[in-house]
């Protein structure tokens, strides 16, 4: 376990989406890095899960800036499929790049990953599994706002 743990959200696997209550996945954490390869940043992200004797091991870690990094591409995905389905291919092959999301003086570039060679029929199921999850990512979404909300950024 982590010492240098210190905030704490047990109890993970009673929400974790579809497989509430089913999930491996106990606990997340926020707290100093474990992993040497994150030792570079202050605060990392953890996730517990149990293991076959019942202990709960670390599964993953990101520093903090990657949580916020994916829930920007996150974010800046779904705002896109609101709109894809007024494209033939949910998307345009002439131009796949959807916005380059300017961040610490460089940008990441989002965009459709067109070297995929099943793109036309991924995209489409990538884009009904997004409608199927909508009330599960429209909670979360909702949560977050007024939390953003509450924090003055929004």
């Amino acid at each position: 376990m982590n010492e240098k743990i210190v905030m704490t959200a047990d109890g993970y696997d009673r929400i974790d989406g579809r497989n509430a209550y089913q999930s491996d996945i106990k606990k997340l954490t926020l707290g100093a890095p474990v992993l040497e390869k994150n030792k570079k940043m202050q605060i990392a992200a953890q996730i517990w899960k149990e293991n076959t004797s019942g202990q709960l091991e670390m599964d993953t870690e990101l520093p903090i800036h990657q949580v916020f990094d994916l829930m920007i591409f996150l974010s800046r995905v779904l705002l896109y499929f609101r709109e894809a389905y007024r494209l033939p291919l949910l998307y345009d092959p002439e131009h796949p790049a959807v916005e380059r999301v300017g961040i610490q003086g460089d940008v990441m570039s989002v965009g459709v990953c067109t070297e995929n060679p099943n793109i036309n029929e991924d995209i489409r199921a990538f884009s009904q599994a997004l409608n199927d999850l909508g009330e599960i990512n429209g909670e979360r979404l909702r949560v977050l706002t007024r939390i953003l909300e509450e924090m003055e950024y929004c």
